[in-house]
């Protein structure tokens, strides 16, 4: 349980390491940031939202959340806030750039945390593998449009893309897979209570 939390509380504050760089974030946070900017809420608040009304869509496609998928929808919105008030604001392109590297690698650092943990998967990625489930279309496939689809709403409501997300899409997958076998822990036993509705770890990173 202390690795579960302690990964939820680094991959929301990588994502606001990610927001203060301004050079792109990852594809969900780029439609958060667009719905903050149209609704006046913090983007740790719209995350909460948007987490709970994603977790709502695994009813119909059968999917059942654990204790780490509705933590999950909580503390990253809760540490993404928290860290945002104590970030100082950076304008320089120097400052910018080792914001944007290190909320990549502890993006990383944080998700083979918080999956490895064995407590079940964030709403968006059962959202990803419940579709997969039930259409029997390819997990890269899923991904992909589901991906594609929030960029390009965030981006229409005036989320951030740039460099920062393309560098995210190419590096995440290397990352996460090697902090996944990194912090690795035995599967208990009982653990279809604790993870119920969880995936394999490689269907959650295969793009």
């Amino acid at each position: 349980m202390i690795q579960l939390y302690v990964g939820l509380a680094l991959y929301g504050a990588s994502s606001a390491l990610l927001v203060e760089s301004g050079l792109g974030l990852e594809p969900w946070n780029v439609l958060h940031q667009g719905l903050a900017e149209l609704t006046g809420m913090s983007i740790g608040v719209v995350s909460i939202f948007v987490g709970a009304a994603v977790l709502l869509l695994w009813i119909p496609l059968r999917q059942r959340p654990g204790l780490g998928t509705v933590s999950n929808v909580f503390v990253v919105g809760l540490a993404m806030d928290g860290t945002l008030a104590l970030l100082p604001d950076a304008h320089a392109l120097a400052a910018r750039v080792p914001l944007l590297v290190a909320g990549i690698v502890l993006n990383g650092v944080a998700t083979g945390l918080y999956i490895s943990a064995r407590f079940g998967p964030g709403p968006r990625d059962g959202l990803m593998t419940g579709l997969h489930q039930r259409t029997g279309r390819s997990i890269r496939l899923m991904r992909t449009l589901i991906e594609v689809a929030v960029v390009a709403t965030g981006f229409a409501l005036g989320g951030t893309v740039g460099v920062g997300t393309i560098l995210y899409a190419l590096a995440i997958g290397p990352l996460a897979q090697f902090f996944l076998r990194f912090f690795a822990v035995p599967a208990p036993s009982g653990s279809d209570v604790v993870a119920a509705g969880g995936q394999p770890e490689q269907a959650i990173l295969q793009r």
